[in-house]
């Protein structure tokens, strides 16, 4: 099928066969879950804990998970520079050979986490070198996302852009469901000792498989047609970083991808995922692979929205899905996760409802970094936090703990977790019941919902937005810092929330903001990209 696009005033016809469009869409998919595969591995095993306990040794477990969170977020902290580094290369080198240099920097720092000592056996070297490939896993992420996208874009039929790109978007949610498939399939095929021992690696070393299959699917593919055209017009652009932030219009449709686009696909996707594992392991204290089943389910049977909504926005632009997507976002958000709880454990929230529990002192300072707090509030509230209960604060002379109105008058984590007992709080890791795990599975659907209107046309969109001479810097630096920054920081943000406020749900506040923010960018500075072939 044809597809016209205008190049410095000048037509490229493009005509790739039904076979070639479905090798550029499988190949590169594969590539993107497999590239994202090896960002979220180490995600997916921090919401465990391994990270933290093997890497990031502290007096206190909420500072050991907030460290190991703080290394998820090193990685995307470094995407941005990776989208100026490999957005450069392929605006000037090309689309398919950039991704392969960021497909096979991914794989093989991947693979290097897996055979880092733990810093029991080399000490502080142990989680500098975590920071370190971590690094590298965020500079070829930078690169990745933008190659593939751009390539399936410039492949597509305009009729049929945001349906073939979505493929790309419902990718990355394939990387994160593969990383619970690849950890749960070790996980049972060896002893629990043996998975807390050594086993946990093997899934960073799985790595340099995926590599080999991606380096050989990607090698078929033939470069972009638009930028063939391009190279050989002369018409390619001199200093693509400088020309994306000088090219006439280019700075407010940065400011949009970056602020609109970027920023509220992002928070709501890692809530939709991370945030899911986190509070089920976490708070809702549910058994760690019935919560990584129960995702990573929820994920999979959720990955028809970022289709539908890509199809969908062929026929009413890219706009309306977006917007509806943030609204919706902001409205059930809080629903869904009260829903996810209530289901999760029953007695949880029960004894949280019939037992409250009330923290008292002149102060009840509490820094969740510190390996030892500072008074004894703070040992009582840095207790309650790192088992889950939910707590409110109040002031009083002197510190006091109060259990359903009941006094506690031995404030030691023992004599805490004996009154707790006495009141009902059961700590214990549970598996909820058949029904309760379906009512889980439906929450975690609805979010994919929102997750897929506002993520599943983005590829699209952000293909459309900007000119094919300066395309893979201008789309790449605005996602990159975007999704980096804002969705990168997320975990870790809203794990400290919950650890200050002992409110389980109070993380959600970062995500509900930075939704509420894309939403007015959006709806007052993206302008319909549907018809638009090219930007000149």
């Amino acid at each position: 099928m044809a597809s016209i696009e205008q190049v410095d005033g000048e037509q490229v016809l493009a005509e790739p066969s039904p076979k070639d469009i479905r090798l550029v869409i499988t190949a590169s998919s594969l590539g993107t879950v497999f590239e994202w595969y090896d960002f979220f591995i180490y995600g997916t095993l921090a919401a465990s804990g391994i990270i933290g306990r093997t890497f990031f040794p502290a007096g206190s477990e909420v500072m050991q998970a907030l460290l190991a969170w703080a290394g998820f977020a090193v990685g995307f902290g470094f995407r941005p520079l990776g989208a100026i580094l490999f957005g450069y290369l392929g605006d000037k080198l090309g689309r398919k050979y950039t991704f392969l240099v960021t497909i096979t920097l991914m794989g093989v720092a991947t693979a290097g986490v897996g055979f880092v000592p733990s810093a029991a056996a080399i000490g502080l070297a142990a989680p500098a070198l975590i920071i370190l490939l971590r690094i590298a896993q965020g500079l070829a992420l930078g690169g990745e996302y933008g190659g593939a996208a751009i390539y399936v874009a410039e492949h597509s039929p305009p009729g049929k852009r945001g349906f073939y790109t979505s493929f790309i978007q419902a990718s990355v949610a394939g990387g994160f469901i593969l990383s619970l498939i690849v950890v749960l399939g070790f996980k049972a095929s060896m002893s629990g000792e043996a998975w807390q021992a050594w086993g946990w690696r093997l899934p960073f070393i799985f790595s340099i498989l995926l590599l080999a299959v991606s380096l050989w699917m990607r090698f078929k593919l033939s470069e972009s047609p638009i930028f063939k055209a391009m190279k050989a017009a002369g018409k390619l652009a001199g200093n693509p970083f400088v020309q994306s932030f000088t090219h006439p219009g280019n700075k407010r449709r940065l400011v949009v991808a970056l602020f609109g686009i970027a920023a509220g696909l992002t928070v709501i996707w890692y809530t939709a995922m991370f945030s899911v594992l986190s509070f089920l392991t976490g708070p809702m204290r549910v058994e760690e692979t019935t919560a990584q089943l129960i995702t990573g389910g929820g994920a999979a049977a959720g990955l028809f929205w970022f289709v539908l909504f890509g199809r969908l926005s062929d026929r009413v632009g890219r706009k309306p899905p977006i917007v509806i997507g943030l609204i919706a976002s902001l409205l059930f958000l809080f629903p869904l996760f009260w829903m996810i709880g209530s289901a999760a454990n029953p007695g949880l929230a029960e004894a949280a409802r019939r037992a409250p529990v009330i923290v008292a002192g002149p102060s009840c300072a509490y820094d969740p970094f510190a390996a030892k707090q500072a008074d004894a509030c703070g040992q009582v509230l840095d207790h309650l936090s790192k088992t889950g209960v939910a707590y409110t604060k109040a002031r009083a002379d002197g510190v006091a703990v109060s259990i359903g109105g009941v006094p506690v008058s031995d404030l030691s984590p023992a004599g805490l977790d004996a009154a707790l007992a006495h009141s009902g709080w059961k700590l214990d890791k549970v598996v909820p019941t058949g029904g309760n795990l379906a009512l889980i599975l439906i929450a975690i659907v609805g979010l994919s919902a929102l997750s897929g209107a506002t993520y599943g046309p983005v590829a699209a969109v952000l293909s459309e937005m900007f000119p094919p001479s300066i395309r893979y810097s201008s789309m790449s630096i605005p996602y990159h810092i975007g999704t980096g920054y804002f969705g990168g920081f997320l975990p870790f943000i809203s794990q400290y929330i919950v650890a200050k406020t002992g409110d389980p749900y109070a993380g959600l506040w970062y995500t509900f903001a930075v939704a509420a923010m894309a939403l007015a960018v959006v709806g007052l500075g993206l302008k319909e990209t549907l018809n638009a072939e090219a930007r000149d």
